[in-house]
């Protein structure tokens, strides 16, 4: 290859990578539309990390007490994925930004009742993150054969609650707590194959994310290799 074609080639490829921060920020910043994907055992770690990138207050509005990393970390090793519903918000980076927990009654007497918890990052807040996981969750529950959704909260905690009430919950306060319950129609085939496609839309988005930030840290990998042999020649230029 001539020195001609070479500089060219290499003008090519410092463009692309010159390129990358500004890619990188620009998707950053773009909005992105929330697709939920069901979480599972393999998830915790993200799950503890989410959870734990809550300030003290939002972990007490989440958790009712001011929990910490230890006791964040022993919620998330104490998840039963076998039983209950854990569905996840992830951004293009792969940062677990919302979820949410659907619990079923250990109690066999009350097996068609579920309670309903949710948390979202600061960073992503007002973009109905909390009110699409609660649809998510509500559609699972039908599916699942419950008919009651409840939600214990502190009475403080307004945007958990203004998410039951617009969803038609009834809300009762008792001092400091409130709860509020959800009454579900029964599941119908639209349900059914309405939550089956937004899994499979989940599971292809997932992917997808995954590929697309393999590629650009192999981008950036490859930038701070360029960088190195540029810095190697110029120290080693007379």
């Amino acid at each position: 290859m001539d020195a001609n074609h070479e500089g060219e080639e290499n003008s090519g490829s410092s463009d692309l990578l010159r390129m990358l921060p500004a890619e990188q920020s620009a998707t950053a910043r773009a909005p992105w539309v929330a697709v939920i994907r069901r979480l599972g055992a393999r998830h915790r770690g993200r799950i503890a990390r989410h959870l734990q990138a809550l300030d003290e207050h939002d972990r007490y509005l989440r958790f009712g007490y001011m929990a910490n990393d230890a006791q964040i970390q022993t919620y998330a090793d104490s998840l039963d994925f076998e039983n209950d519903a854990i569905f996840g918000i992830y951004n293009r980076r792969l940062e677990l930004v919302a979820m949410a927990h659907l619990a079923h009654s250990v109690d066999r007497s009350y097996d068609a009742c579920a309670e309903f918890g949710v948390s979202v990052l600061p960073s992503v807040r007002g973009h109905g993150y909390g009110s699409k996981l609660f649809q998510r969750a509500m559609r699972h529950a039908r599916n699942e054969g419950v008919y009651l959704m409840f939600i214990h909260a502190l009475s403080e905690n307004k945007a958990m609650l203004n998410i039951a009430r617009k969803a038609g919950a009834t809300v009762e306060y008792d001092g400091s707590e409130a709860r509020a319950y959800l009454r579900l129609p029964p599941a119908t085939f639209e349900s059914q194959v309405t939550e089956m496609f937004e899994e499979q839309l989940a599971q292809t988005d997932y992917r997808l994310k995954v590929q697309a930030k393999q590629f650009w840290d192999f981008l950036a990998g490859l930038q701070d290799v360029r960088r190195g042999v540029r810095a190697a020649r110029h120290k080693s230029a007379p």
